[in-house]
């Protein structure tokens, strides 16, 4: 294969898997909204934090999540619920 024909198949790969990981990446909001639409259901004021707090748990550290959302004042029932809905 000539050199020159190395570059644009080496691009296109390079895109392929650009494009890969940006189609992976929504999945990870999809748990921060549902964590979020728990709390707007089940708490009785939903926390400022609430967002940062929900991605941590969508991310896998749910013992942030929970102690956070504990922290301003939710329940750990409550908090820990919204943490797992999160994953």
């Amino acid at each position: 294969m000539r050199p020159s024909a190395r570059v644009p198949s080496a691009l296109a790969a390079l895109v392929l898997a650009a494009g890969g990981v940006l189609a992976a990446a929504p999945q990870a909001s999809a748990g921060v909204q549902d964590c979020q639409q728990y709390l707007a259901a089940h708490a009785q004021k939903v926390p400022s934090g609430a967002a940062e707090a929900c991605y941590e748990g969508s991310i896998g550290n749910q013992t942030s999540c929970t102690s956070t959302l504990e922290g301003s004042g939710l329940p750990a029932t409550t908090a820990t619920a919204a943490c797992r809905a999160s994953r």
